[in-house]
């Protein structure tokens, strides 16, 4: 919860260690650890096609991952919470799940970005893990929780859709529409 008076854009109470659990996965705190198992899960160049870019190698997810285990950018102006999603039964690394916070106008805001592997689609991960951090956010008083989507990746859109995202018709200059999150009746944390 935002302490009052405070404006950080990772609210202090928030544990920076949080796992986030569900029925089927862990979704833990991303290591440079974690790199050589994610540059083969992320290594498909397939997982490109549509969203841009090269799979990375396992030097520059050590890179990466430094900057992302920090909970806040260079200049303060943004908390990173970045996780590796694993499956419960075996381990196993199937994506990551991110979520970039900032305040706004109306309090803690909160754009969210999910990967899944290309081996490891189509068996719902993408939509427990990203549920899963939602819920997380939105327990920890995230008042506007979104995500960027291209108009060509119909199962990113049908993350956001079966985790309670609606189309915004707002657009990026790179394309990508914004989806923001609207709470389920009933949700506890409901505006």
């Amino acid at each position: 919860m935002v302490g009052v008076g405070r404006s950080p854009v990772v609210p202090v109470p928030w544990p920076q260690e949080a796992v986030v659990r569900t029925a089927r996965l862990r979704v833990e705190p991303v290591r440079v650890a974690h790199a050589e198992e994610m540059a083969a899960v992320l290594g498909d160049p397939a997982l490109y096609a549509i969203i841009g870019g090269a799979p990375p190698s396992a030097d520059e997810l050590v890179s990466r991952y430094s900057r992302w285990e920090r909970p806040t950018s260079d200049d303060g102006g943004e908390g990173w919470l970045n996780w590796v999603v694993l499956r419960d039964e075996d381990g196993v690394a199937v994506g990551t799940v991110q979520a970039t916070t900032t305040t706004g106008v109306n309090g803690l805001a909160a754009e969210v970005a999910w990967v899944i592997g290309v081996p490891f689609q189509g068996h719902g991960y993408a939509t427990e893990a990203a549920a899963a951090v939602v819920g997380w956010l939105v327990d920890g008083g995230a008042r506007d929780v979104h995500a960027h989507i291209t108009p060509d990746h119909p199962a990113s859109e049908a993350v956001a859709r079966r985790i309670g995202m609606r189309a915004t018709g707002e657009f990026r200059d790179d394309g990508e529409q914004r989806w923001r999150w609207r709470p389920a009746q009933g949700h506890r944390n409901a505006t």
